[in-house]
C-alpha cells in the first residue's frame, strides 16, 4: 500500500483491490466507492498552532489565513486584552479538516503540555514588536520536540504607515531595518540563525506571506503539504502556480482510477466513473482556486465591482459549471482530439501489466489526463485574471480570492 508520504502514488495492489471491490457493486455503489477513495486523500488533518501575547495580532492572522475579516461570522475574537484562556480551534471555511488554533499567551514546557503540543503540525509565533525571552524559550522547546516553528513579526502595515510620514521614506530600507532588528533581538536571547517573516494580517498579499507559505509547504510531509496547498489563499501568482502544480500531481492518480474502472467488464461502469471523477476533480479546482460562486461574490463585494465584471475575465468551463452532460460532451471532444493527434501506443502498453484490458484502460487513462490538464490550466488562468482585476480595483485586506 502507498504510504502517507506518497499519497499521490497508487500502487498496483491498491488498484487491484479497488477493481475487485467495484466489480461486485452496482453502478451507483461503485461510483460512490471511487469518490470516497478520492475524498479520503484530501481530508488529511492539518493543525496549525498560532501563539503570541495579547495584542500581537494572532487572531487577525488566523482570520486572514482563512479569508475572513475580523468582524465576519466565525472569525477569531480580536483585541488588545488576551481573549484566549485555552486552545481554541477555528476551522477553515471550506476545509473542515484544516484547523488554526488560537493558543493562550506563550510559555515554556508547562505551557506546551497545557496546549497539548503533540496535536499541532507546526507553530507560528507572533510578535507585534520585538520578540522576547518567552518566545525564544518556546521556540527551543518546539525544536527539541522536533516540530517546526516560524517567527512572524505582525502589523507591518502599521509600522510602514508610521515611517511613511518621515522625510526620505524608503519602504525597502524600513522593512530591512525591522527584519534586522527582530533577527538581532532573537540572537541576543539565544535563538540560533533565526528567520523572521514580516506579515500584515490586513494585507497578506504584501510583504513576506508568500515566503512564509513556501517555507511551510517545503517543510511539511507530502500528504500534509497537499492539504496546505488546497487551503491557502490565492493572493499571489506564485501561490497560484504552486497550487496548480500540486493539483497537477493528482491527475495521474485520477486517470489510473479511470483506467482501472475501464478494465472492469461491467457495462456502463467506465463512463459513469469517468463522469464522477471529473465532476469531483473540477469541483475541487473551483474550490481550491476560489472560483466558486460564494468566493466570487465576496470578491465582487470587496472590490466594488459587479459580479458580471468579475466573471467576465473568466474564460474556462469552470465559470459556467460542470454538470454530467457537459462533462460527457467534453470527454467526447477530448477523445476526438486525442485520436486526431494520434494517441501514443506506448502509453497504453505501459499499463498492460497492471490493467489487462489494454485498449479501453489505456485510452481512458490518456483521455481523462488530457481533459483534466486542460481544465486545470484554464482554471489557473482564470485565477490570475480574477486576481489582477481584484488587485487593480481594491485596496483593503481581503480583496483576493475567497
Amino acid at each position: 500500500m502507498a504510504t502517507s508520504e506518497d499519497y499521490t502514488v497508487m500502487t498496483q495492489e491498491e488498484l487491484e483491490e479497488l477493481k475487485e471491490l467495484i466489480s461486485t457493486q452496482d453502478l451507483s455503489s461503485a461510483v460512490d466507492t471511487i469518490k470516497h477513495f478520492l475524498d479520503q486523500q484530501d481530508r488529511v488533518e492539518l493543525n496549525i498552532a498560532v501563539t503570541g501575547e495579547s495584542g500581537s495580532g494572532k487572531s487577525t492572522f488566523i482570520n486572514a489565513f482563512r479569508g475572513l475579516e475580523d468582524d465576519d461570522e466565525d472569525a477569531a475574537e480580536t483585541g488588545e486584552v488576551e481573549t484566549t484562556t485555552e486552545p481554541k480551534a477555528y476551522k477553515h471555511p471550506k476545509y473542515e479538516n484544516v484547523k488554526l488554533w488560537d493558543l493562550p499567551g506563550t510559555g515554556t514546557l508547562k505551557y506546551l503540555k497545557l496546549v497539548q503540543f503533540e496535536r499541532y503540525d507546526f507553530f507560528i509565533i507572533i510578535a507585534s514588536d520585538r520578540f522576547r525571552e518567552c518566545h525564544a524559550d518556546l521556540a527551543k522547546e518546539i525544536k527539541r520536540m522536533k516540530k517546526n516553528f516560524y517567527f512572524v513579526r505582525s502589523k507591518i502595515d502599521s509600522s510602514i504607515d508610521a515611517e511613511r510620514r518621515k522625510k526620505h521614506f524608503d519602504e525597502k530600507k524600513t522593512l530591512d531595518i525591522i527584519r534586522e532588528d527582530c533577527v538581532n533581538g532573537l540572537r541576543e536571547i539565544g535563538v540560533e540563525d533565526p528567520v523572521v517573516f514580516l506579515i500584515s494580517g490586513r494585507d497578506l498579499n504584501n510583504y513576506d506571506f508568500n515566503s512564509l507559505h513556501e517555507r511551510m509547504k517545503t517543510e511539511l510531509p507530502q500528504h500534509k503539504r497537499h492539504v496546505l496547498m488546497l487551503t491557502v489563499l490565492n493572493i499571489t501568482t506564485e501561490i497560484t502556480e504552486r497550487k496548480k502544480k500540486s493539483l497537477e500531481k493528482d491527475i495521474s492518480r485520477v486517470a489510473l482510477l479511470s483506467a482501472g474502472a475501464a478494465a472492469v467488464p461491467v457495462p456502463g461502469l467506465s463512463v459513469a466513473v469517468d463522469i464522477a471523477l471529473l465532476v469531483y476533480e473540477i469541483q475541487k479546482y473551483k474550490t481550491a482556486f476560489g472560483l466558486d460562486d460564494e468566493s466570487l461574490e465576496r470578491i465582487s463585494e470587496r472590490s466594488g465591482k459587479s459580479i458580471e465584471i468579475v466573471k467576465s475575465v473568466m474564460k474556462s468551463g469552470v465559470r459556467v459549471g460542470m454538470d454530467k452532460d457537459i462533462i460527457l460532451n467534453l470527454l467526447c471532444k477530448s477523445f476526438v482530439l486525442l485520436v486526431k493527434h494520434t494517441v501514443q501506443f506506448q502509453l497504453i502498453v505501459h499499463f498492460k501489466h497492471i490493467l489487462g484490458y489494454v485498449a479501453a484502460a489505456g485510452l481512458s487513462y490518456v483521455t481523462v489526463s488530457y481533459m483534466l490538464k486542460k481544465v486545470l490550466n484554464d482554471a489557473a488562468e482564470d485565477v490570475r485574471n480574477v486576481l489582477m482585476i481584484s488587485l487593480r480595483y481594491c485596496t483593503s485586506i481581503h480583496n483576493y480570492l475567497w
